[in-house]
Protein backbone atom coordinates (compact mmCIF):
# COMPACT_ATOMS: atom_id res chain seq x y z
CA UNK A 1 0.00 0.00 0.00
CA UNK A 2 1.25 3.18 -1.18
CA UNK A 3 2.20 6.01 1.25
CA UNK A 4 1.55 9.73 -0.22
CA UNK A 5 3.50 12.44 1.16
CA UNK A 6 2.55 16.03 1.70
CA UNK A 7 4.55 18.42 3.28
CA UNK A 8 4.40 21.20 5.23
CA UNK A 9 4.82 25.02 3.81
CA UNK A 10 5.01 26.62 7.33
CA UNK A 11 7.41 24.60 9.23
CA UNK A 12 7.32 25.26 12.95
CA UNK A 13 9.86 26.35 14.72
CA UNK A 14 12.01 23.59 16.72
CA UNK A 15 12.30 23.79 20.41
CA UNK A 16 16.01 26.18 21.51
CA UNK A 17 16.69 24.63 24.41
CA UNK A 18 16.89 20.55 24.55
CA UNK A 19 17.26 20.53 28.12
CA UNK A 20 13.54 22.07 28.86
CA UNK A 21 11.77 19.57 26.50
CA UNK A 22 9.48 17.96 29.23
CA UNK A 23 7.77 14.85 27.94
CA UNK A 24 5.50 15.31 24.70
CA UNK A 25 4.86 18.84 25.05
CA UNK A 26 5.89 20.20 21.51
CA UNK A 27 5.00 18.05 18.10
CA UNK A 28 6.71 18.00 15.04
CA UNK A 29 5.94 19.05 11.45
CA UNK A 30 4.09 15.98 9.86
CA UNK A 31 1.87 12.87 11.40
CA UNK A 32 0.94 9.69 9.37
CA UNK A 33 -3.24 9.26 8.93
CA UNK A 34 -5.06 6.31 7.66
CA UNK A 35 -8.78 5.23 8.00
CA UNK A 36 -11.06 1.97 7.70
CA UNK A 37 -13.52 1.39 6.32
CA UNK A 38 -15.57 -2.32 6.89
CA UNK A 39 -16.23 -2.36 2.49
CA UNK A 40 -12.51 -1.22 2.07
CA UNK A 41 -10.25 -1.95 4.81
CA UNK A 42 -7.39 0.30 5.58
CA UNK A 43 -7.37 3.30 3.05
CA UNK A 44 -5.33 6.54 1.73
CA UNK A 45 -2.36 5.85 3.84
CA UNK A 46 -0.57 9.26 3.84
CA UNK A 47 1.91 12.18 5.48
CA UNK A 48 0.49 15.16 6.03
CA UNK A 49 1.26 18.53 7.75
CA UNK A 50 0.64 18.33 11.13
CA UNK A 51 -3.02 18.74 11.74
CA UNK A 52 -6.20 18.63 13.89
CA UNK A 53 -8.23 15.77 13.34
CA UNK A 54 -11.89 16.63 12.44
CA UNK A 55 -14.30 14.36 14.07
CA UNK A 56 -18.43 14.07 14.66
CA UNK A 57 -19.39 14.88 18.28
CA UNK A 58 -21.55 11.25 17.59
CA UNK A 59 -17.95 9.63 17.40
CA UNK A 60 -17.74 6.89 19.73
CA UNK A 61 -14.59 7.73 20.63
CA UNK A 62 -15.82 10.18 22.49
CA UNK A 63 -18.52 8.62 24.24
CA UNK A 64 -17.46 4.83 24.62
CA UNK A 65 -13.57 5.14 24.66
CA UNK A 66 -12.84 3.00 22.12
CA UNK A 67 -9.53 3.69 21.06
CA UNK A 68 -5.87 2.10 21.79
CA UNK A 69 -2.22 3.49 21.42
CA UNK A 70 1.32 2.60 21.64
CA UNK A 71 4.23 4.71 22.72
CA UNK A 72 7.90 4.18 21.01
CA UNK A 73 10.98 6.16 20.75
CA UNK A 74 13.42 7.64 17.93
CA UNK A 75 16.80 8.19 18.91
CA UNK A 76 19.49 10.65 17.45
CA UNK A 77 22.70 7.93 16.67
CA UNK A 78 26.26 8.80 17.07
CA UNK A 79 26.78 8.46 13.31
CA UNK A 80 24.40 11.08 12.36
CA UNK A 81 21.44 8.79 11.58
CA UNK A 82 17.87 8.06 13.30
CA UNK A 83 17.75 4.30 15.39
CA UNK A 84 14.25 2.46 16.37
CA UNK A 85 13.96 -0.20 19.25
CA UNK A 86 11.83 -2.83 18.73
CA UNK A 87 9.10 -1.17 16.65
CA UNK A 88 8.02 -4.22 15.58
CA UNK A 89 7.20 -5.24 19.14
CA UNK A 90 4.91 -2.05 19.41
CA UNK A 91 2.86 -3.06 15.92
CA UNK A 92 2.31 -6.49 17.24
CA UNK A 93 0.87 -5.34 20.75
CA UNK A 94 -0.95 -2.32 18.72
CA UNK A 95 -2.71 -5.32 17.30
CA UNK A 96 -3.16 -7.46 20.22
CA UNK A 97 -4.58 -4.14 21.65
CA UNK A 98 -7.21 -3.50 18.74
CA UNK A 99 -8.09 -7.44 19.31
CA UNK A 100 -9.24 -6.84 22.60
CA UNK A 101 -11.04 -3.66 22.03
CA UNK A 102 -13.26 -4.91 18.84
CA UNK A 103 -11.15 -3.29 16.27
CA UNK A 104 -9.73 -3.91 12.84
CA UNK A 105 -5.92 -4.78 13.18
CA UNK A 106 -3.80 -2.94 10.65
CA UNK A 107 -0.63 -4.74 8.79
CA UNK A 108 2.32 -4.54 10.71
CA UNK A 109 4.52 -3.91 8.13
CA UNK A 110 1.94 -1.00 7.07
CA UNK A 111 2.94 0.17 10.68
CA UNK A 112 5.98 0.00 10.46
CA UNK A 113 6.61 1.52 6.70
CA UNK A 114 4.92 4.44 8.65
CA UNK A 115 6.75 5.01 11.10
CA UNK A 116 10.22 4.99 9.48
CA UNK A 117 9.15 7.45 6.60
CA UNK A 118 7.16 9.90 9.37
CA UNK A 119 10.58 9.77 11.27
CA UNK A 120 12.51 10.48 7.98
CA UNK A 121 10.52 13.37 6.77
CA UNK A 122 11.29 15.24 10.50
CA UNK A 123 14.59 13.26 11.09
CA UNK A 124 15.46 17.57 12.10
CA UNK A 125 13.40 17.09 14.84
CA UNK A 126 15.33 14.45 17.08
CA UNK A 127 17.06 15.72 19.57
CA UNK A 128 20.25 14.84 19.94
CA UNK A 129 21.36 15.78 23.53
CA UNK A 130 21.88 12.74 25.95
CA UNK A 131 18.64 11.27 27.31
CA UNK A 132 16.41 13.02 24.82
CA UNK A 133 14.56 10.98 22.04
CA UNK A 134 12.05 11.71 19.56
CA UNK A 135 8.64 10.38 21.29
CA UNK A 136 6.28 8.36 18.79
CA UNK A 137 2.57 7.79 19.40
CA UNK A 138 0.62 5.38 17.02
CA UNK A 139 -2.69 5.51 18.14
CA UNK A 140 -6.53 4.25 16.76
CA UNK A 141 -9.58 5.58 17.11
CA UNK A 142 -13.57 4.98 16.74
CA UNK A 143 -14.90 7.33 14.01
CA UNK A 144 -18.70 7.88 13.16
CA UNK A 145 -22.04 9.21 13.76
CA UNK A 146 -23.87 6.53 16.17
CA UNK A 147 -24.74 7.09 20.10
CA UNK A 148 -25.78 2.92 19.76
CA UNK A 149 -23.70 1.29 22.73
CA UNK A 150 -21.59 -1.18 20.11
CA UNK A 151 -18.53 -1.40 18.69
CA UNK A 152 -17.75 1.01 15.54
CA UNK A 153 -17.41 0.29 12.15
CA UNK A 154 -15.15 3.22 10.86
CA UNK A 155 -11.46 4.17 12.65
CA UNK A 156 -8.51 6.37 12.16
CA UNK A 157 -5.17 5.45 12.68
CA UNK A 158 -2.67 8.25 13.58
CA UNK A 159 0.65 8.87 14.43
CA UNK A 160 2.25 12.08 15.87
CA UNK A 161 5.98 12.63 17.21
CA UNK A 162 6.80 14.75 19.67
CA UNK A 163 10.70 15.99 20.54
CA UNK A 164 11.15 14.90 24.34
CA UNK A 165 13.23 14.57 27.44
CA UNK A 166 12.91 12.84 30.51
CA UNK A 167 9.85 11.44 31.63
CA UNK A 168 9.88 12.83 35.41
CA UNK A 169 11.16 16.54 36.10
CA UNK A 170 13.79 15.45 38.03
CA UNK A 171 15.32 13.38 35.63
CA UNK A 172 16.34 9.45 36.19
CA UNK A 173 16.17 9.64 39.89
CA UNK A 174 14.83 7.56 42.78
CA UNK A 175 10.90 8.15 43.43
CA UNK A 176 8.41 7.96 45.71
CA UNK A 177 5.61 5.12 45.37
CA UNK A 178 2.93 4.92 47.01
CA UNK A 179 0.95 1.43 47.22
CA UNK A 180 -2.61 2.14 46.74
CA UNK A 181 -5.60 0.98 48.18
CA UNK A 182 -8.51 2.17 47.91
CA UNK A 183 -8.37 2.53 43.73
CA UNK A 184 -7.59 -0.68 41.64
CA UNK A 185 -6.21 -0.06 37.72
CA UNK A 186 -7.84 -3.57 36.35
CA UNK A 187 -9.21 -6.90 36.83
CA UNK A 188 -8.96 -10.12 35.73
CA UNK A 189 -11.24 -10.48 32.56
CA UNK A 190 -11.11 -6.58 31.86
CA UNK A 191 -8.66 -4.68 29.59
CA UNK A 192 -5.55 -4.17 31.71
CA UNK A 193 -3.40 -5.94 29.24
CA UNK A 194 -4.70 -3.60 26.50
CA UNK A 195 -3.00 -0.39 25.58
CA UNK A 196 -5.96 1.47 25.49
CA UNK A 197 -7.11 5.25 27.27
CA UNK A 198 -9.52 3.52 29.65
CA UNK A 199 -7.44 2.37 31.84
CA UNK A 200 -5.06 5.64 31.91
CA UNK A 201 -8.10 7.92 32.57
CA UNK A 202 -8.76 5.91 35.56
CA UNK A 203 -5.66 6.42 37.13
CA UNK A 204 -5.59 9.41 37.18
CA UNK A 205 -7.71 10.61 40.20
CA UNK A 206 -5.47 8.17 42.57
CA UNK A 207 -2.36 9.34 40.73
CA UNK A 208 -3.36 12.70 41.41
CA UNK A 209 -4.00 11.86 45.19
CA UNK A 210 -0.96 10.91 45.49
CA UNK A 211 1.00 13.46 44.34
CA UNK A 212 -0.65 15.69 46.47
CA UNK A 213 0.83 14.00 48.96
CA UNK A 214 3.96 14.18 48.05
CA UNK A 215 4.58 10.72 46.01
CA UNK A 216 5.51 10.68 42.27
CA UNK A 217 3.59 7.38 41.20
CA UNK A 218 1.37 4.81 42.74
CA UNK A 219 1.45 1.16 42.95
CA UNK A 220 -1.16 -0.76 41.91
CA UNK A 221 -2.63 -3.88 43.26
CA UNK A 222 -4.97 -6.37 41.77
CA UNK A 223 -8.49 -5.61 41.96
CA UNK A 224 -9.65 -9.29 43.81
CA UNK A 225 -7.08 -9.24 46.89
CA UNK A 226 -5.64 -6.06 47.07
CA UNK A 227 -2.26 -7.99 47.97
CA UNK A 228 -0.29 -9.01 44.81
CA UNK A 229 1.68 -6.09 42.80
CA UNK A 230 0.22 -5.22 39.37
CA UNK A 231 2.14 -1.92 37.98
CA UNK A 232 3.51 1.51 39.44
CA UNK A 233 2.04 4.09 37.52
CA UNK A 234 2.40 3.58 33.50
CA UNK A 235 5.07 0.92 33.82
CA UNK A 236 5.90 -2.75 34.92
CA UNK A 237 7.55 -3.00 38.38
CA UNK A 238 10.74 -4.94 39.34
CA UNK A 239 12.33 -5.88 42.15
CA UNK A 240 16.06 -7.20 43.30
CA UNK A 241 15.70 -9.57 46.34
CA UNK A 242 18.48 -11.56 47.46
CA UNK A 243 20.05 -10.75 43.93
CA UNK A 244 17.21 -12.48 41.97
CA UNK A 245 14.78 -10.17 39.69
CA UNK A 246 11.15 -10.86 40.90
CA UNK A 247 8.54 -8.95 38.77
CA UNK A 248 4.41 -10.15 38.36
CA UNK A 249 3.67 -12.44 36.50
CA UNK A 250 2.10 -11.46 33.19
CA UNK A 251 -1.83 -11.85 32.41
CA UNK A 252 -4.94 -9.89 31.79
CA UNK A 253 -4.46 -7.02 34.56
CA UNK A 254 -0.71 -5.79 33.26
CA UNK A 255 0.14 -4.87 30.05
CA UNK A 256 3.13 -6.76 28.44
CA UNK A 257 6.13 -4.48 28.66
CA UNK A 258 8.17 -4.46 25.96
CA UNK A 259 10.96 -2.95 27.90
CA UNK A 260 10.12 -5.21 30.89
CA UNK A 261 10.77 -8.36 28.16
CA UNK A 262 13.72 -6.31 27.11
CA UNK A 263 15.34 -6.21 30.72
CA UNK A 264 14.29 -9.62 31.32
CA UNK A 265 16.00 -11.24 28.39
CA UNK A 266 19.09 -8.89 29.57
CA UNK A 267 19.05 -10.27 33.16
CA UNK A 268 18.76 -13.95 32.02
CA UNK A 269 21.82 -13.35 29.81
CA UNK A 270 23.98 -12.25 32.38
CA UNK A 271 23.01 -15.62 34.67
CA UNK A 272 20.56 -13.59 36.98
CA UNK A 273 17.62 -15.69 38.56
CA UNK A 274 14.28 -14.42 37.25
CA UNK A 275 10.99 -14.86 38.59
CA UNK A 276 7.92 -14.08 37.16
CA UNK A 277 5.04 -14.46 40.08
CA UNK A 278 2.43 -13.11 42.04
CA UNK A 279 4.00 -11.02 44.23
CA UNK A 280 2.48 -10.12 47.62
CA UNK A 281 3.15 -6.83 49.47
CA UNK A 282 3.71 -8.31 52.44
CA UNK A 283 6.46 -10.77 50.89
CA UNK A 284 8.25 -7.52 49.71
CA UNK A 285 8.16 -5.91 53.10
CA UNK A 286 9.36 -8.99 54.99
CA UNK A 287 11.94 -9.38 52.39
CA UNK A 288 13.19 -5.61 53.22
CA UNK A 289 13.00 -6.34 56.68
CA UNK A 290 15.52 -9.19 56.22
CA UNK A 291 17.62 -7.26 54.26
CA UNK A 292 16.78 -9.69 51.30
CA UNK A 293 15.37 -6.63 48.62
CA UNK A 294 17.61 -3.89 47.93
CA UNK A 295 16.12 -2.42 45.00
CA UNK A 296 12.45 -1.90 42.96
CA UNK A 297 12.42 0.15 40.13
CA UNK A 298 9.72 0.44 37.22
CA UNK A 299 10.06 -0.13 33.64
CA UNK A 300 8.62 1.37 30.32
CA UNK A 301 9.11 3.70 26.98
CA UNK A 302 8.84 6.69 28.37
CA UNK A 303 11.02 6.62 31.70
CA UNK A 304 13.15 3.27 30.66
CA UNK A 305 14.00 2.32 33.97
CA UNK A 306 12.98 4.62 36.93
CA UNK A 307 14.53 3.69 40.34
CA UNK A 308 12.08 3.29 43.45
CA UNK A 309 13.84 5.25 46.94
CA UNK A 310 10.36 4.85 48.91
CA UNK A 311 7.91 2.80 48.97
CA UNK A 312 4.36 3.04 51.37
CA UNK A 313 1.89 0.73 52.19
CA UNK A 314 -0.69 2.25 54.81
CA UNK A 315 1.78 2.90 57.93
CA UNK A 316 4.48 1.27 56.83
CA UNK A 317 7.11 2.88 54.55
CA UNK A 318 10.45 1.65 53.18
CA UNK A 319 13.56 3.33 52.20
CA UNK A 320 15.83 1.45 49.55
CA UNK A 321 19.53 1.82 49.03
CA UNK A 322 19.40 5.17 50.89
CA UNK A 323 17.31 6.92 48.09
CA UNK A 324 20.14 6.54 46.02
CA UNK A 325 20.06 4.96 42.30
CA UNK A 326 21.04 0.99 42.50
CA UNK A 327 23.82 -0.83 40.93
CA UNK A 328 20.98 -3.42 38.99
CA UNK A 329 18.79 -0.39 37.91
CA UNK A 330 21.64 1.67 36.48
CA UNK A 331 23.33 -1.29 34.79
CA UNK A 332 20.10 -2.31 33.11
CA UNK A 333 19.30 1.41 32.45
CA UNK A 334 22.91 2.17 30.99
CA UNK A 335 22.74 -1.49 28.93
CA UNK A 336 19.17 -0.48 27.62
CA UNK A 337 19.83 3.00 26.31
CA UNK A 338 23.72 1.70 24.57
CA UNK A 339 21.75 -0.62 22.74
CA UNK A 340 18.56 1.96 22.11
CA UNK A 341 21.38 3.93 20.93
CA UNK A 342 23.60 1.46 19.19
CA UNK A 343 26.48 2.53 21.01
CA UNK A 344 26.41 -1.50 22.35
CA UNK A 345 25.77 -4.64 20.76
CA UNK A 346 22.17 -5.86 19.87
CA UNK A 347 22.13 -9.43 19.73
CA UNK A 348 18.44 -9.72 19.30
CA UNK A 349 17.51 -7.61 16.39
CA UNK A 350 16.03 -5.52 18.42
CA UNK A 351 17.24 -2.01 16.76
CA UNK A 352 16.93 -0.60 13.56
CA UNK A 353 18.24 2.63 11.19
CA UNK A 354 15.87 4.81 9.62
CA UNK A 355 16.27 4.71 6.08
CA UNK A 356 16.53 7.62 3.89
CA UNK A 357 14.01 7.47 1.52
CA UNK A 358 13.50 9.74 -1.82
CA UNK A 359 10.02 11.97 -0.17
CA UNK A 360 10.20 14.63 -2.81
Amino acid sequence: MKITVTKTQCPKPKPEDEGKLGFARTFSDHMFVAEYEPDRGWFDPRIVPYQKIALDPASPVFHYAQEIFEGAKAYALDNGEVGLFRIGDNAKRLNRSAQRMCMPEIDIDLQVEAIKRLVDLDRDWVPTSEGTSLYLRPAMIADGTSLGAHTATRFIYFIICSPTGTYYQQGMKPIRIRIETRHVRAVKGGVGRAKTGGNYAASFKASYDARQEGFNEVLWLDGREQKYVQEVGAMNMMFVIDGKLVTSELGDTILPGITRESVITLAREKGMEVIEDKVAVDYLFDAFEKGLLTEAFGTGTAAVISPVGELAWNERTMILNDFAIGPVSLMFYEELVGIQRQRLPDKHGWTSVVPRYDQE
